[in-house]
């Protein structure tokens, strides 16, 4: 190695080997049987049997799904450490500005322009398919009630004058209440401007930091690894929790706006692989037989950042792209590349608005758009975070956010699918850009060894 990185970086995806255990320990099978099992068990105790009082149902389902609240937990604990480490060490594995300039943007302008297709997808099935003219409300109406909820003012865009001030908070003015807020655009950019600080400083002063920052990602790929093994059962009671307590009429009404969602989802997988064959040259048969397996865990989990190892591992290895373009953005887009939740955003919010009987202007859509966008790059890679993005799209265009209720029974399902698309979709990034980044531009990459090259050369 060049003395000026003498400094050893475990790479992520060496971590994944208790994920590979999983996998091959079929994981997914389990989480889907715990899926239809939460289901039945769900009607069993639900309204439509009777067995049980609604107060013993409520106890039940309480602790069954304590397993999955636990899941929920552990992954949104680690997810702050987890990708400030993953960024800087990204950053790390590259040393030539020049090159990362060029790296990110090619990654921005891809996220950007699939985020827009996606959410503009997701109006336009919204439009064309009308979810919410075809919903029985009747059904819904011990959930909320959909006609005395007064609509709310709509924010719109901010004004010229406010844009500074946006503009400005983006950048922490205390990384820790940041982190502990959960706002993880900022935690982004705290976790890049500390990498590019410490790529600017000689490499043995930035060692300790780096070994710091090696450990923390071994230790939350630790707690991930943990959190993995309670899917099956963590699923298992928040399904039957959900079923129990809503009935499979109510779930059965959202029927048309769970299948509009799922087309949607479809139609971007379906465009994703084209731009893989078309722009990256891969044979499709080849790209799904590779990528089945990381999808799955996606969509067990439904956080994108649990997998993020399998993730790197899976395009370095399987698709050969450059260690210094997938280590840098296989954390960048676990947390702001959400097109499938872009498009999901997209169809609610029309969804809500045929069920409040709310008229959207053109330029409601346009912020939908645009809201989109700039809040699926700074939610958390974590389950459930698309229904707290959602509130925030819902409030700006003067729908009341109390509708998001209408959506909690069917969420969970929709955001594993939605978790597998935006894992999809990061692959596809890491492809494109190392179709459009020279070797030589990569000239400065860090030649990082793995553990038994490492300790054959010392």
């Amino acid at each position: 190695m060049p003395d000026d990185s003498s400094f050893y970086l475990k790479p992520l995806k060496y971590l994944s080997g208790r994920l590979d255990r999983l996998i091959q320990n079929r994981l997914w099978i389990k989480v889907l049987l715990g899926l239809a099992l939460g289901i039945v068990c769900g009607f069993l105790l639900g309204p439509e049997i009777g067995f049980l009082s609604p107060e013993t149902v409520g106890v039940i389902t309480a602790w069954l799904a304590l397993p999955g609240q636990l899941f929920l937990a552990l992954i949104q604990m680690i997810v702050v450490p987890l990708v400030i480490a993953s960024v800087v060490l990204g950053l790390a594995a590259n040393r030539d500005p020049g090159a990362l300039r060029k790296i990110g943007l090619a990654a921005l302008t891809f996220i950007l322009l699939t985020t827009a297709i996606g959410t503009a997808t997701g109006i336009g099935l919204g439009q064309l398919i009308q979810p919410g003219q075809r919903i029985d409300s009747a059904a819904l109406s011990e959930t909320i009630d959909v006609t005395g909820t007064d609509r709310v003012a709509a924010r719109g865009f901010p004004s010229v004058e406010e844009v500074p001030e946006k503009v400005i908070n983006l950048f922490p003015k205390n990384p820790m209440e940041s982190m502990v807020s959960g706002e993880m655009l900022q935690v982004i950019l705290f976790a890049a401007i500390l990498g590019f600080a410490l790529i600017s400083i000689p490499p043995k002063q930035a060692q300790p930091l780096f070994d710091l920052l090696s450990a923390l990602q071994e230790v939350s790929m630790r707690v991930v690894s943990w959190a993995m093994h309670l899917a099956p059962v963590a699923v298992f009671g928040l399904i039957t929790r959900l079923v129990a307590n809503m009935g499979l009429e109510v779930l059965t009404g959202m029927l048309m706006y769970v299948l509009t969602v799922l087309l949607g989802l479809l139609i971007l997988g379906f465009l994703y692989l084209l731009i893989a064959r078309l722009v990256a040259g891969i044979q499709i048969r080849y790209f799904l037989s590779e990528i089945r397996e990381l999808l799955l865990l996606a969509f067990s989990t439904s956080s994108s950042a649990a997998v993020m190892p399998l993730t790197l591992k899976l395009t370095e290895n399987s698709f050969h792209v450059k260690p210094g373009i997938a280590r840098f953005l296989v954390p960048l887009g676990a947390t702001i590349n959400m097109t499938g939740t872009a498009l999901y955003q997209g169809v609610a919010t029309v969804f809500l608005a045929q069920v409040f009987q709310i008229e959207l202007s053109f330029m409601n859509y346009v912020f939908v758009v645009t809201m989109a966008i700039a809040a699926s790059v700074g939610s958390p890679a974590t389950p459930g975070a698309g229904i707290v993005i959602l509130s925030m799209v819902l409030e700006g265009v003067g729908i009341p956010a109390a509708g998001v209720a209408l959506l909690l029974g069917v969420d969970r399902i929709l955001d594993m699918c939605r978790t597998a698309i935006n894992v999809l979709g990061d692959v596809v990034m890491c492809c494109v850009t190392d179709r459009f980044i020279a070797d030589e531009d990569l000239a400065g990459d860090m030649q990082v060894d793995s553990p038994e090259e490492a300790a054959a050369n010392p």
